[in-house]
């Protein structure tokens, strides 16, 4: 026969059971109706969704022309032979001057003269150039290569402002590779995050757990919205941008 004791511990590891099934399912409720006020907001602006012309115009045309800017000065074949000859200023250079290329802005103006700053020396301009190879096109799991990057990033030289932001460190994989990186602006993700619904792993300094969160995100959008034709991750950040940013309340 089985003791009192063994049933009522029966008792509450069923209701704990039930108790996180109902969390899960309340979640995913939440996560559902997330996704689709987020759907009405970004359809309320750019009606044609992903084709829209002035979504085009105002987001997306901007980004992806200075994806082919990179794609032009800073493939893979030209930034490895830069990397080869030791031209790490001619790196740096062509890098920050497509990012400042962008009709509006991804970095904020202390971000851009941090930067500037920290690549300004060969030590500061080899550190930049050889972490940002490995980073997009080093051979491994992307986790420790982002890690990899965010250190190369936290140890270049610092005058007065950070150098090391969430901006900062994915701006440029977002760039050279729309179809698998995304750009982080901090308060604007995660208030789109809370938008949809999302249980966003965020930790101010920049880190692979909670990079691997915003790239889940992604994923759920890519998938959620995929009848609007989600091209890339310029798309999926969009729309995210269209959920957190003030410019669109």
């Amino acid at each position: 026969m089985r003791s009192q004791q063994s049933c009522e511990y029966d008792v509450r590891a069923e209701s704990s059971q039930r108790s996180r099934a109902e969390r899960g399912e309340r979640r995913k409720t939440e996560a559902g109706s997330g996704a689709l006020r987020c759907r009405r907001k970004f359809l309320r602006f750019f009606p044609d969704g992903f084709s829209d012309e002035d979504y085009i115009e105002t987001e997306r045309d901007y980004k992806w022309q200075c994806h082919l800017l990179w794609r032009e000065s800073l493939n893979e074949g030209e930034f490895g032979a830069l990397l080869r000859a030791g031209r790490h200023d001619e790196i740096a250079a062509r890098a920050l001057r497509i990012e400042q290329r962008s009709r509006y802005s991804m970095l904020f103006s202390f971000e851009k003269m941090a930067l500037r700053d920290a690549v300004r020396s060969s030590h500061g301009a080899q550190t930049f150039a050889a972490a940002l190879f490995a980073y997009l096109h080093g051979k491994g799991e992307l986790e420790p290569r982002f890690e990899a990057w965010v250190d190369a990033v936290a140890s270049l030289p610092r005058k007065q402002t950070r150098v090391l932001t969430w901006p900062v460190v994915t701006v440029f994989g977002f760039i050279a590779q729309p179809d698998r990186h995304m750009f982080v602006k901090p308060n604007t993700l995660r208030a789109a995050a809370r938008a949809y619904g999302f249980d966003f792993e965020y930790q101010s300094r920049p880190n692979s757990r909670t990079y691997r969160s915003v790239l889940e995100l992604a994923a759920l959008v890519s998938r959620d919205q995929r009848d609007l034709g989600p091209r890339d991750m310029i798309d999926v950040q969009s729309f995210l941008w269209v959920q957190g940013s003030a410019e669109y309340d």
